[in-house]
């Protein structure tokens, strides 16, 4: 199972950076990046799997003693959590960007914006 997350996973991750680097549109490049960060945030939820362990609660069932052989590490969760939130940030802050290219442009088309051009 692990390894169809990381297959997926890196998929995804070929996919968007594939998608960023032959689009001209830029919207397709800001999809395809988002495709890419969710690829990423799949292939470390993938990482941090650990079979046959349980969520990290003490209770009856998981002692302290127990603990440390018996539960999931919870950092590679909570990294994806904080991976997401900064992606849709991102990804906000990306299409505010387009839109305000396409207002003064009146097109998505990098090869359109000579200015940006070393």
């Amino acid at each position: 199972m692990t390894y169809i997350a990381l297959a997926t996973g890196f998929l995804l991750i070929l996919i968007g950076f594939y998608g960023a680097l032959t689009n001209r549109n830029l919207l397709r490049m800001i999809v395809a990046f988002t495709i890419a960060n969710s690829g990423i945030n799949v292939v470390i939820i993938a990482i941090g799997y650990m079979h046959g362990r349980t969520a990290p609660i003490l209770d009856a069932t998981v002692s302290a003693a127990d603990a440390l052989t018996r539960v999931i590490d919870p950092v590679p969760q909570v990294l994806v959590l904080t991976a997401i939130v900064i992606g849709v940030g991102v990804a906000a802050l990306m299409l505010v960007f387009a839109y305000k290219l396409y207002e003064r442009k009146g097109t998505l088309d990098i090869s359109k914006f000579a200015e940006l051009k070393w």
